[in-house]
């Protein structure tokens, strides 16, 4: 089963190049190369999709949970800001391959050179991957064609847009989001949101008038933020093919669509030292990110070719990816510069991807 014919790509990786193109990475060529990752039906395509964006998957993870905290101070209650940052996720040498052979292909899918099974992913080396062979299910070779080319990125960009108030007892609440953006019929639909809580840690466990004598701060948090992405697609059988009807499908394709979601989990431990007007800290946490993307939908695939003719099956949701992408530990050290009411702070992570992450703000009070 293949999908060479189709008019536009029907995958995942519409999904996250579009992302990156918000986040002013220009991977245009990525995209129009991915198409034939989905030429050997859905479940290779997932395969394949999810070897080839697992650095975009993980980068995006790592941004999602950050730009949280710089200080375990907490705001004084009522008092508020407003900030904006940008997080940089590096992207290890290992993640910018994956080896073909061990993704468990079907007999549908093989290589054409059993010594050529190094492919680049989204990030890697912008040479075409190795060559593929498309199979009929008596074994006859129906097409070949190269696993898609890198775009040859080092990291994965990401934004954060969030507004914190100060609480009684020592906490913080900060909401983070955006509303749904229409990017036009070709890019579709974005949106963010998500929360956070705070809580200074020294008060609850020495009283308010002790904590105040002790030479640093100390905080728990926690965070959870939700990119969700949609984008309606116009896949059409090839001219002159005709539907086996026998798959029992209706040739309605007027529903299909993509519809991904992003989610993120952060929790910390702050530790930090207000001096005057600059706060440096430390902090120690776990985070985890999840990505699930699905192909909605009835879609033609094209199934055989008998005397001439193409005749196709109908898949509906054919593509059903949830993948865990960030799931361990992750330290971090900053500071924040308070220039009255503005902001200015950066931070640098280690973890499963190194990050770096730096923004501004404007705010009333502590």
């Amino acid at each position: 089963m293949y999908l060479s014919y189709m008019k536009k790509p029907v995958s995942i990786f519409r999904v996250i190049f579009v992302l990156m193109s918000v986040c002013a990475l220009q991977t245009a060529s990525a995209q129009s190369s991915v198409s034939g990752l989905i030429k050997s039906g859905p479940e290779d395509a997932q395969k394949l999709a999810e070897a080839y964006l697992n650095p975009l998957f993980k980068g995006f993870g790592i941004g999602l949970n950050s730009g949280w905290n710089y200080t375990a101070n907490a705001k004084s209650t009522g008092r508020f800001e407003f900030r904006i940052s940008g997080t940089m996720a590096f992207i290890p040498d290992a993640d910018k391959s994956f080896n073909v052979s061990k993704l468990g292909l079907s007999n549908s899918l093989q290589l054409v050179n059993s010594e050529n099974y190094i492919a680049p992913t989204a990030a890697g080396s912008k040479n075409p991957g190795p060559a593929m062979k498309v199979l009929d299910d008596d074994g006859n070779e129906m097409e070949t064609f190269n696993l898609p080319k890198g775009a040859n990125f080092n990291f994965v960009p990401a934004a954060q847009l969030q507004g914190t108030i100060g609480l009684p007892r020592g906490i913080d609440l900060t909401l983070r989001g955006m509303p749904q953006v229409n990017m036009g019929d070709d890019a579709g639909r974005l949106s963010m949101i998500g929360g956070g809580i705070k809580v200074e840690l020294l008060p609850l466990i020495t009283g308010s008038t002790l904590s105040k004598v002790l030479p640093f701060d100390l905080a728990a948090a926690f965070g959870y933020t939700q990119l969700n992405y949609e984008l309606g697609l116009d896949v059409q059988p090839p001219a002159g093919a005709i539907h086996d009807s026998s798959d029992g499908k209706n040739e309605d394709f007027s529903n299909q669509k993509i519809d991904a979601k992003l989610s993120a989990i952060s929790t910390e431990l702050i530790l930090s030292k207000k001096l005057a007007f600059f706060t440096p800290f430390v902090s120690a946490g776990y985070n985890s990110s999840n990505t699930t993307a699905v192909l909605k939908g009835n879609y033609p695939i094209a199934a055989k070719l008998e005397n001439g003719t193409t005749y196709y099956t109908i898949f509906s949701d054919p593509v059903n990816i949830d993948k865990k992408d960030i799931n361990g530990f992750r330290g971090n050290a900053g500071f924040q510069l308070n220039l009255a009411a503005f902001r200015l702070f950066a931070a640098y992570s280690l973890g499963e991807y190194n990050a770096v992450n730096a923004g501004i703000g404007i705010g009333v009070g502590k």
